[in-house]
């Protein structure tokens, strides 16, 4: 893909954080298998590095809310705690899903890179409560490229509300997850109802071709 026209796409990398991807953060506490909620770290890294060497803006959400709790609803809060994982509660990488901690930010393996946007959500979609509209409607972007955890969550709510404003969705199969199989597989069956109603699905390689990018053989770093 050209770079003017890339310009008009971003790729959404949503909330893969050490609170969901790594031990003793919130999604293990919750009872989530960690390494499901981990596969698609390698096809993220290929799509990330493919978007930022084909001039693509690269965003990054992150769920979590402020130290004082105050955005954070009593409701998701008293579901946290019934689950084992309160939020706000003190585990091994700080307090859980907390703005700031250690445990809130990115896993090293897909560490937002100068140029990268980072954007903080309190809640399950990434335009409620934040500029994410703002960043899209300055750059000129329509069109967005979904990845990230969990499909059926975060993943779908923020593909909804893309769809609502107008924008064009692709939302990458094998570059996200959820904690159970069959609700990965669900949402992703939802998104085709209706001649595509939630936009396209498609695997990473699917999508690394249509950029003209491709993976060497037995190589973990894709090239263009």
């Amino acid at each position: 893909m050209r770079s003017s026209a890339a310009r008009a796409w971003a790729l959404l990398v949503i909330d893969m954080q050490r609170d969901f991807c790594a031990p003793g953060g919130y999604a293990e506490r919750a009872g989530m298998d960690v390494q499901r909620l981990r596969a698609p770290i390698p096809n993220i890294a290929a799509l990330i590095t493919a978007a930022r060497g084909s001039g693509m803006t690269v965003i990054h959400t992150r769920e979590g809310h402020r130290p004082d709790l105050a955005d954070c609803p009593p409701m998701k809060r008293a579901r946290s705690e019934a689950a084992g994982a309160g939020i706000g509660s003190t585990g091994p990488m700080g307090r859980l899903l907390i703005r700031g901690e250690y445990g809130h930010d990115i896993i090293d393996e897909l560490a937002p890179q100068e140029g990268d946007i980072v954007v903080d959500k309190p809640g399950y979609g990434a335009f409620h409560q934040t500029d994410l509209a703002s960043i899209l409607c300055n750059r000129d972007i329509s069109r967005l490229v979904l990845t990230g955890i969990t499909t059926d969550v975060c993943v779908h709510s923020t593909l909804r509300e893309a769809v609502d404003r107008g924008y064009e969705c692709i939302t990458v199969a094998d570059a996200c997850a959820a904690q159970d199989p069959q609700l990965h597989a669900a949402a992703l069956n939802m998104i085709g109802g209706e001649g595509d109603i939630f936009g396209r699905v498609c695997r990473t390689d699917e999508l690394l071709r249509m950029w003209g990018w491709a993976l060497p053989e037995r190589s973990g770093e894709y090239r263009s």
